[in-house]
C-alpha cells in the first residue's frame, strides 16, 4: 500500500506538465481503490500478485496472467512505466506488447528486474522512494523531474462517499486518535501492552482511542488492546475508502510502519510513527505534522509508550493539531 501512495505524488507532476493526461494502472486487488484517490487514474486493472510467490506453478497463475495480458494489450497507451521496479511487476511488463520504462540494473528495488524494460533510468537509491517515482516518470516522460513539496493530488470525496453503517453515525469523533497497531513482519509490531499503557495516557487527556483492522487476525488484536478501556473502539475489517474516511475525521495518528501511517501522511493528519528495522530516509512518511521515532536497537520494545505520547502533545502543541 505505501508504495502505491509513493508513486502518487509523481502523478501530479505529471498533471501539471502534460494537461489532460489519464492513466490506467495495474494494482493488487487488495488495494485498487488507492489509485482512484487520484483525479488523473481513469482505470485500474486488478491483478492477485501478492498470492503469485505461492502459485507460481499453478495453472491458476497461467491463466490469471494470459488475462492480464489480453486486457493490457486491448488499450493503446502512449507510455508503459514500471513503477515499482520489481520482479511481480516486471513480469506484468513482460506482458505488454510495447516499449516498458523503468530503471536500470543499478537501480531497481529487485534484480533482474530490470531485464523487463526497453527504457532504463540510472536513480539513486539513496533517494527517498517518492523521489525515486517523480524523478522515473519526468525521465519516462521527457520534462524535468518536479524538487517542490510533495503534492499526493487526491481528492477527499472519492472516500468521502463511502461511509456507511453504524460506526459513521454514533462515532464522536472530537478528540479521537487512530491507532494503527498492526504491521506485515512482527519486528514491527508493538506489544499489546505498549498500545494499552498509551491508551491509558490518551485518556486522562480526555482521547478516545479507535483501531481499524485489515483482516479478522487483525481485528482480533484491536479488540485485545481496546478491551483495557471501555471507550476505545476495534472496528472490523472495512474497505481502504471507509478507513480513510475513519482517518480523515480523526484528529491523529499513531502509527506502526505499515500502509496505513503512508495513508495518514497523504491526509496530512498529526501522526507519530514507529520505526524499527525500516530505513525512515528512504521509505518513511512524508507529509505535514509528521513525527518519526526510530528504536536505537531496531526492537519496537526499546520505543516506550510515554514517550510516544510525549511526541504527539508535542507534535499537536506544535501546530499540528
Amino acid at each position: 500500500m505505501g508504495d502505491l501512495m509513493h508513486a502518487l505524488p509523481a502523478l501530479t507532476d505529471a498533471a501539471k506538465q502534460i494537461p489532460n493526461i489519464e492513466f490506467d494502472w495495474v494494482v493488487d486487488e487488495n488495494f485498487s481503490e488507492v489509485p482512484l484517490w487520484h483525479p488523473n487514474v481513469k482505470s485500474v486493472i486488478k491483478t492477485n500478485h501478492r498470492t503469485w510467490k505461492k502459485n507460481i506453478f499453478s495453472f491458476k497463475l497461467v491463466k490469471q496472467l494470459l488475462s492480464i495480458k489480453k486486457m493490457l494489450n486491448k488499450k493503446h497507451y502512449d507510455v508503459v512505466i514500471d513503477m515499482q521496479n520489481n520482479l511481480k511487476s516486471a513480469a506484468v511488463s513482460f506482458l505488454i506488447n510495447k516499449p516498458v520504462h523503468g530503471m536500470d540494473r543499478t537501480s531497481v528495488r529487485e534484480y533482474p528486474a530490470h531485464l523487463a524494460y526497453d527504457f532504463k533510468y540510472k536513480i539513486s537509491k539513496e533517494n527517498h522512494a517518492i523521489v525515486r517515482q517523480r524523478k522515473l516518470m519526468a525521465m519516462s516522460l521527457g520534462y524535468k523531474a518536479n524538487q517542490e513539496k510533495v503534492d499526493y493530488g487526491t481528492t477527499m470525496e472519492r472516500f468521502d462517499s463511502f461511509k456507511s453503517g453504524p460506526i459513521f453515525s454514533t462515532t464522536q469523533w472530537k478528540k479521537s486518535l487512530v491507532l494503527v497497531h498492526n504491521a506485515s513482519r512482527s519486528s514491527k509490531m508493538w506489544p499489546i501492552k505498549f498500545w494499552q499503557d498509551l491508551i491509558e495516557y490518551m485518556d486522562k487527556e480526555g482521547y478516545r482511542a479507535i483501531l481499524p483492522s485489515g483482516s479478522k487476525e487483525e481485528y482480533l488484536r484491536a479488540k485485545e488492546i481496546a478491551s483495557s478501556n471501555e471507550e476505545s473502539l476495534a472496528i472490523e475489517p472495512m474497505s481502504l475508502n471507509e478507513t480513510a474516511y475513519i482517518i480523515n475525521m480523526s484528529e491523529g495518528c499513531v502509527c506502526s510502519d505499515t500502509g496505513l501511517a503512508h495513508l495518514a501522511a497523504l491526509l496530512n493528519k498529526p501522526s507519530v510513527i514507529m520505526y524499527s528495522v525500516t530505513d525512515k530516509n528512504l521509505i518513511g512518511t512524508v507529509g505535514q505534522n509528521q513525527s518519526h521515532i526510530v528504536s536505537t536497537d531496531s526492537k519496537m520494545e526499546s520505543i516506550s509508550p510515554k514517550k510516544v505520547w510525549e511526541e504527539f502533545k508535542l507534535l499537536m502543541s506544535s501546530g499540528g493539531g
